[in-house]
């Protein structure tokens, strides 16, 4: 462990004494993770910090909404909903489409494999 750690540790064992963080807001109730599995690993921290501020592009709304009705389709047993789920898959793959075309994105490589990840994971193949 280097100096820098060692202090840090040192200094957090120092406030746990104090009980400067008994009264954290949460204390006791599980963690709220957030579920980023439908961005790219290269964009997470970006993705992060515009959610953070409230900014999170259309695009991203809809990919995940994407990624949301596949597992839907994939778990859905009765045929009447799972059509109903394809057409609501359809149209926001279009909106999506429309979406990146708009920004000029379609041909981005970043782009290409977070579609084909996409592909595989509404296909079951991963």
């Amino acid at each position: 462990m280097d100096f820098m750690s060692s202090l840090v540790e040192q200094r957090i064992k120092e406030s746990m004494a104090k009980g400067e963080f008994d009264n954290l807001k949460g204390k006791g109730k599980p963690l709220e993770l957030e579920d980023n599995s439908h961005v790219p690993e290269e964009l997470r921290v970006a993705y992060k910090l515009l959610s953070n501020a409230g900014m999170i592009p259309e695009e991203m709304v809809v990919k995940k909404e994407i990624v949301s009705l596949c597992d839907m389709i994939r778990l859905c047993r009765n045929p009447d909903e799972q059509a109903v789920l394809k057409k609501k898959l359809t149209e926001k793959e279009l909106r999506f489409k429309m979406l990146m075309e708009a920004r000029g994105l379609r041909q981005s490589p970043v782009f290409q494999q977070y579609e084909t990840k996409i592909l595989k994971k509404y296909e079951g193949v991963e």
